[in-house]
């Protein structure tokens, strides 16, 4: 019986070793930044900085908003420095995080790290793409005192974050040729939003324009560039938050 038991144990023991190892292959698996894109973007920028797993983008001339970003899953941060950089050039102070695993839920409480580590006196939004969009919506759920307004960037928030009683700002920024949040996905969502909740489709765009990494596996063509798709991103969030 005890030689049972601990054959056992050891084949469960082998069994999470070899599902873990599985899991962080796939999770290491990532999304990286175009190489047009890390020509546009410098590292070496002054205003770009690195630290605490956090990619920082500061503003030369604050507006007084903070933006942090949570990447879509297995994307990497570097992947979203358009948007970011942009904003900056805009006075926004943008905060994107290296989440565990590459994966926002693993990293859901990064927001509350951020906004305590900057001293300025920030209105901070809180942003996530697809899948980090959920992670997002959950923290600020939570947290509706600390965060300013929630973008959604090809997401939508869970039933346990339901804002459709809530007068948080919310901004939904979804794509025409997204294949995998798609406009019945973002439809559905509105039930989970308050009725004063602003939407806007990008035309042509898709799920991977959100980011400048190329192309996703399950998503659609787009039709516009992704620069196209970007500035029009920028262009709507920037409208938005000076309004909220």
């Amino acid at each position: 019986m005890n030689k049972i038991l601990k054959w056992a144990g050891i084949v469960f023991l082998a069994v999470i070793v070899v599902g873990f190892l599985g899991f962080y292959i796939w999770s290491e698996q990532t999304y990286s930044a175009t190489e047009q894109l890390t020509k546009t973007v410098h590292k070496d920028d002054p205003f770009i900085e690195e630290k605490n797993d956090w990619l920082i983008f500061k503003s030369e001339d604050s507006n007084g908003k903070g933006v942090i970003l949570y990447p879509g899953a297995k994307v990497e941060v570097e992947a979203y420095g358009y948007i970011g950089k942009s904003l900056s050039d805009k006075g926004y102070t943008v905060v994107i995080p290296k989440m565990p695993f590459h994966i926002a839920f693993l990293g859901i409480n990064e927001a509350e790290k951020i906004i305590s580590e900057f001293d300025e006196n920030l209105d901070w939004y809180l942003s996530g793409h697809s899948l980090g969009g959920v992670a997002a919506a959950s923290y600020t759920y939570d947290h509706q005192d600390e965060v300013k307004g929630v973008i959604f960037l090809a997401s939508y928030p869970t039933n346990s974050a339901n804002f459709s009683k809530s007068d948080i700002p919310v901004l939904s920024i979804y794509a025409e040729n997204d294949g995998l949040t798609t406009g019945d996905d973002v439809e559905k969502s509105k039930k989970l939003l308050p009725s004063k909740a602003a939407f806007h489709k990008i035309d042509g765009g898709n799920h991977a324009g959100f980011g400048v990494y190329g192309p996703q596996k399950g998503d659609k063509k787009a039709s516009i560039s992704v620069w196209e798709q970007q500035d029009e991103i920028i262009q709507v969030m920037d409208d938005w938050m000076k309004e909220n």
